[in-house]
């Protein structure tokens, strides 16, 4: 059977993002719209609206337009949202780029998004330099002032143009990278109506008391959680964002306490160190009011734990960047310890068994299928894994296992993907194999997500060593930590005869979770 949403449905705009999240700059003028947390340096929404614009203006004049790509690679600054929506405005797309990426993965997205331009800042800028040799990128711009790139604020001091004429169905303007339900990071193809729609359909579950609201957005607006659920949606809400360029706890807290956050939009390890961490007892977080977690699954004991430590709800909700990201969360008043929430509005479920394609009854586990106006375009260059992403009915396979009870809260149980979450950032297994299988000494490998209470999973490698070769678990570890980002390195190794495989090559995964 196929789960309608029980919340209203929604009326979304035909609109390009940028003009409808900046709808009510006129209204909120004075208001603060984006604060720098460590630094304080802010902007009215009347300051934001004119400051994109510019951007927007001089961007248009160096010839920047629909069909060309502007790179993100920042940490959580207000200025993230000049470069983002000042490349929206002028029609083009962006794609955003993890600033803890190593060389070869920035230029991999790089070359893949075809980006003509770069935003940075000097820390990144040597890296940005070398991850640009060999791709279309044109130009540098950074914020503030090094060698070598242009200033940012050069764009800005340009004349202010409207938004340009974009098909907000069918023009693309972000291109977050996912590795989706398996495989290699790929780019998601998000049009102006995927973020605009998504906006409309969390209006019930995310409820803000308008411009009395105030968050911190530690979570990274590279990431489409932060990046839509943070920085668009508040903005478009008219609540002021504060932004945090990285997760420091003590920091944290002193400016929740500072600010007077109101919503903590978290993931499950910074609510485990709410409910945990004695440093938590040293600071006034009375003004919260409630915590939302996503990107990853939340226990129900920890999340009834930090509640109770902080005196609100803790709820989470659940989402893919494929999907804008948000299909489901808790509407106010409604919070059931493990569940992810029910269905946004102008969204449909079906709860499918994986073996055979048959729909199944609630309290029933099997795969979601989702469909709804917040789904991907597809995937960039890539038909083949958007087919087997998308079916040819339209809809959404997830590869997570769940199953909704008698009020329409569903609950995920498994994942059938092989993806590994850590810390809520995706890790595919088979990136970090390709990389094991580069050092010389490898015969072959394989790796899983194994549980682990702080960051949810971490990744465990199996090795088969090469006849007559020697390499300790350091050594790997090492070796995986000069290619690839932080949160995607190899936490254990075990050493094997062999890697458990099907007829046709496949890993086993689930004989090396049995072990």
């Amino acid at each position: 059977m196929i789960y309608q949403s029980r919340l209203p449905t929604v009326d979304i705009p035909d609109s390009a993002v940028t003009p409808f999240v900046l709808q009510r700059s006129d209204e909120l003028s004075g208001l603060m719209a984006l604060i720098d947390g460590p630094s304080g340096r802010s902007y009215t929404y009347q300051q934001l609206a004119s400051a994109t614009a510019k951007v927007a203006g001089g961007l248009a004049a160096r010839g920047f337009g629909p069909g060309q790509v502007l790179a993100i690679l920042l940490p959580n600054l207000p200025e993230y949202f000049l470069a983002f929506h000042g490349a929206a405005m002028a029609g083009g797309t962006v794609t955003t780029v993890n600033p803890t990426y190593g060389l070869e993965e920035i230029r991999f997205q790089l070359i893949d998004s075809a980006a003509r331009f770069l935003v940075t800042i000097p820390m990144f800028l040597e890296t940005s330099k070398k991850a640009i040799e060999g791709t279309s990128v044109e130009e540098i711009y950074v914020l503030g002032e090094a060698e070598g790139a242009t200033p940012f604020i050069s764009l800005a001091a340009a004349d202010p143009i409207g938004q340009v004429h974009v098909d907000p169905k069918n023009d693309v303007v972000v291109l977050p990278y996912s590795s989706g339900t398996t495989g290699l990071p790929k780019g998601v193809m998000l049009t102006h109506h995927n973020l605009v729609a998504n906006m409309c359909q969390v209006l019930h579950v995310l409820e803000l008391e308008a411009a009395n609201e105030r968050v911190l957005a530690v979570l990274p607006f590279f990431h489409i959680y932060g990046m839509q659920v943070l920085m668009n949606n508040i903005i478009f809400r008219g609540g002021t964002v504060v932004t945090m360029p990285r997760f420091d706890l003590e920091q944290y807290l002193q400016l929740i306490q500072d600010h007077k956050v109101t919503v903590a939009y978290t993931v499950p390890p910074i609510v485990l160190a709410l409910a945990k961490h004695p440093l938590v007892d040293n600071y006034d977080l009375s003004s919260i009011r409630l915590v939302f977690s996503g990107a990853a699954p939340l226990g129900a004991d920890l999340a009834k734990e930090a509640g109770a430590r902080l005196g609100c709800d803790v709820v989470q909700g659940y989402g893919m960047t494929e999907l804008s990201p948000v299909t489901h969360a808790t509407p106010p008043g409604q919070f059931k310890p493990g569940s992810i929430g029910v269905t946004i509005s102008n969204t449909l479920v079906r709860v499918v068994d994986p073996g055979t394609g048959a729909d199944l009854d609630p309290f029933q586990d099997g795969e979601l299928w989702i469909k709804g106006p917040q789904m991907m375009k597809g995937y960039l260059n890539n038909p083949a894994a958007t087919a087997a992403t998308i079916d040819e009915e339209g809809w959404l396979h997830t590869g997570d296992i769940g199953h909704v009870d008698a009020d329409g809260h569903f609950y995920i149980v498994d994942r059938l993907k092989e993806l590994i979450k850590y810390k809520g950032f995706q890790v595919a297994p088979a990136e970090l194999e390709a990389v094991l299988l580069t050092h010389p000494a490898v015969a072959d490998a394989a790796v899983i997500g194994v549980p682990d209470e702080e960051a949810g999973e971490i990744p465990k490698a199996f090795v088969v060593v090469k006849p007559g070769q020697s390499v300790t678990a350091e050594d790997l570890e090492s070796h995986v930590a000069t290619h690839l980002a932080h949160y995607k390195q190899v936490r254990e190794v075990e050493f094997i005869d062999a890697i458990p495989r099907s007829a046709s090559g496949k890993i086993l995964r689930r004989q090396l979770r049995d072990r």
